[in-house]
């Protein structure tokens, strides 16, 4: 155990997202994508039993966001709906990002197919043990500009 790390990142995830770059992203998706046939080679890191807002939520307590690309959120768009619709555990996520600071504008909603497409930005995708359709997200890595150490 680390101090002021979620207890749910695993060594192999804070190694992931430590490891990636100012805007390269990490995907975030649900247990029913098709993680391993979309990686092409990149790390799946699971975590069964947990919800995309979990997941996200620890992700995000490390992961500084883009905040100079127009969409540093994106989500895979439900099929056959109206733009600006989102489902429960969407705006699940978009209410936690909300409430860190981050506009609804902020947040990119990409068809399916080219949300597939899109996937080739993440450098790392995580599986969550999210059961309802559509929990997909991207995050997209800013810069560490300063360190500031949590006191004891």
């Amino acid at each position: 155990m680390l101090l002021h790390i979620d207890p749910i990142i695993t060594p192999e995830l804070l190694f992931a997202l430590a490891d990636i770059g100012h805007d390269d992203a990490v995907a975030v998706v649900d247990a029913n994508f098709t993680s391993r046939k979309l990686a092409n080679g990149r790390p799946v890191i699971r975590m069964p039993g947990l919800s995309l807002l979990r997941v996200s939520q620890a992700i995000l307590s490390v992961l500084p966001l883009d905040t100079d690309l127009k969409y540093p959120i994106s989500h895979m768009k439900v099929c056959h709906t109206p733009d600006g619709f989102r489902n429960e555990a969407q705006q699940e996520v978009v209410s936690h990002l909300a409430s860190k600071g981050f506009l609804e504008t902020q947040v990119e909603a990409i068809e399916r197919f080219a949300f597939y497409e899109r996937l080739s930005d993440a450098q790392v995708i995580v599986q969550t043990g999210d059961l309802r359709p559509y929990a997909n997200f991207m995050f997209y890595k800013g810069l560490v500009t300063s360190f500031q150490p949590h006191s004891n």
